[in-house]
């Protein structure tokens, strides 16, 4: 399961949210989406002044992020504070998320477990999804596996593809809801199908083993090659597998090489694919180093 995901990488997507829903009404939302931060910021805090929790929810955004300012997590909370008193689900998510852990207010997972459950009621995928989170951990709230698989359910239902994914694996495990393997694979699918590499991973071992779902080797390939390219490294050692045995792809000593490495210096390792690395000729041994080197090296350029 997932732990807490680190506090702006879910409050910046709804703020974002916001921002499309609110830029043909606000002017600070309008320059937001142009990119022009300070004149936004400016607007924000005009509209804010005139009662607009939106306007407080962006400048809120905008100080976390660092958006044409110096980054100020205090002024972040202080006005996304502002926002969830008025009821903005964005804001009190954004706040809970900064509370959970401890940027700009005192780390509180009790309030950052009412903030998320107050955004969640409003309809809030994200919010749902770390409320689930909380009851899954225990922390901010009791354990209680059977209310985080209902809010991981709400969140994966609303089409949030890691709550998918996390869902997929209440599933697998039987945590607070019946074991069933084909639920499992539905999900884990679903979240494979929006392109999260462990996802693809996942249901690609569940489609080359018939786990729940028709076996199907060559998809599960598929889904192995994209994860693999995506930078997964566990995709990589699968993918590497399937060229040094010829399953589904056609053996490539130099290919398997290549995916090998890479897996292998993100730290997954193979004993059986560090013996066929051994075996390889010189010249196969440099161009698959050379291989694994240009997809590195594009790889961070992209």
């Amino acid at each position: 399961m997932r732990r807490l995901l680190a506090a702006l990488a879910i409050s910046v997507g709804a703020c974002l949210a916001a921002a499309s829903a609110h830029a043909k009404e606000n002017d600070s939302y309008i320059a937001f989406s142009e990119g022009k931060y300070l004149t936004a910021l400016k607007y924000a805090k005009k509209e804010a002044a005139n009662g607009s929790k939106e306007a407080y929810t962006l400048m809120g955004e905008i100080y976390s992020e660092g958006l044409g300012v110096a980054r100020d997590y205090k002024k972040a909370a202080d006005a996304y504070a502002k926002a969830a008193d008025m009821g903005d689900h964005n804001a009190q998510l954004s706040l809970g998320l900064l509370a959970a852990e401890g940027l700009g207010v005192k780390k509180n997972l009790r309030i950052a477990a009412d903030l998320f459950e107050h955004a969640a009621e409003a309809g809030n995928p994200a919010a749902q999804y770390n409320l689930a989170l909380i009851y899954l951990n225990g922390k901010g709230r009791p354990v209680d596996d059977v209310k985080a698989a209902e809010w991981m359910t709400k969140s994966a239902e609303a089409g949030n593809p890691q709550a998918q994914y996390d869902l997929g694996a209440f599933y697998q495990f039987g945590r607070g809801v019946p074991l069933d393997k084909e639920k499992a694979a539905e999900w884990t699918g679903k979240a494979a199908d929006a392109g999260l590499p462990a996802a693809e991973v996942d249901y690609g071992v569940m489609l080359f083993k018939g786990r729940g779902v028709a076996k199907d080797e060559k998809k599960a390939a598929k889904l192995f090659r994209m994860a693999a390219e995506a930078g997964n490294p566990v995709a990589q050692n699968r993918l590497a597998r399937l060229y040094a045995h010829g399953v589904v792809v056609k053996a490539d000593p130099v290919e398997a090489a290549k995916w090998h490495l890479l897996a292998r210096q993100a730290g997954v390792s193979d004993f059986s694919l560090d013996i066929m690395l051994s075996k390889l000729t010189k010249k196969q041994r440099v161009t698959a180093e050379r291989e694994a080197d240009a997809w590195e090296a594009g790889s961070l350029t992209q």
